[in-house]
């Protein structure tokens, strides 16, 4: 890990990364569209039963990736949007959705922040997001208000995240190595990816990612306009973080030791009668 000043072109940087590992993911084991397509189901449990039933309902998935989760709500009966900042994640999301018959669904190229204006100031009965999502935001404000101005009146926003104390840990998942209240650019310079597959040598390996406390994540959503129904911390998590977790319907700490949190979810919703959610404002 690297501290060093967000570059000027962090926006750049990291979609040319994620650009470069589309066609890795696609292909992982990871991810496994081969079972995807043939009706395989990657949503986690609690996701699901937290979000409820979104038969007939409008969804907006925000960094939406190649669109695997997006398509998994438009098997549960929502008719879904799908928005990445990654050209070829959203051309692979399209082309999967004709694999799979999802003829209603669609994908859009915008980075999150952009979001308002790339959809047209439609809004969505659910506005979905979270795994990994919000690290790569610099500003969590304007994520919020922006979130916020895509929820239809009587709408929520539903994150499912994970945690930022696990982000404070060392490799032993015990030790406090970090600081939790730092907010400042990391610049990675790594050349694998998170999934299984082999990443081509001339892929971009430059990241930057920023830590946003819970605190931060609440009260941002609450400024923005919404009300929140629940803050739900995590006793597990979706993959082997540290060595000391046993796979135990997720991954987890072992039975009878301490625990921390490892991923959170937030449902905030937007009342029927609002003022408007305030604009986000323009791209700098």
């Amino acid at each position: 890990m690297k501290k060093t000043p967000a570059p000027d072109d962090w926006l750049a940087t990291n979609r040319a990364n994620w650009d470069g590992r589309v066609p890795v993911h696609v292909a992982s084991e990871f991810y496994d569209v081969a079972g995807f397509v043939e009706g395989g189901d990657p949503m986690r449990a609690f996701e699901v039963d937290e979000v409820g039933d979104v038969t007939g309902r409008t969804l907006l998935h925000l960094q939406c990736h190649f669109g695997l989760d997006t398509l998994s709500w438009a098997r549960r009966g929502a008719t879904v949007t799908g928005l990445d900042f990654s050209g070829p994640a959203v051309e692979a999301a399209t082309e999967l959705a004709g694999r799979i018959g999802a003829d209603t669904a669609r994908f859009v190229v915008s980075d999150v922040y952009g979001a308002v204006e790339a959809l047209g100031g439609r809004t969505f009965d659910v506005v979905y997001t979270g795994m990994g999502a919000l690290c790569w935001l610099p500003d969590i404000a304007r994520w919020a208000r922006t979130a916020a101005a895509l929820v239809s009146p009587g709408g929520f926003l539903y994150l499912a995240e994970f945690h930022p104390f696990a982000d404070i840990l060392g490799d032993d998942g015990r030790t406090v190595e970090y600081d939790y209240f730092d907010r400042d650019a990391t610049v990675w310079d790594d050349p694998s990816t998170y999934t299984d597959g082999e990443v081509p040598p001339t892929a971009p390996t430059v990241t930057v990612e920023w830590q946003h406390g819970i605190g931060e994540v609440v009260s941002a959503l609450v400024a923005a306009g919404l009300r929140i129904e629940f803050l739900h911390e995590h006793d597990f998590t979706l993959f082997a973080r540290f060595p000391v977790l046993e796979h135990d319907r997720g991954y987890r700490y072992p039975a009878g030791r301490p625990r921390v949190p490892l991923m959170y979810s937030i449902r905030a919703s937007r009342p029927e009668r609002s003022a408007p959610a305030e604009r986000p404002g323009p791209t700098p």
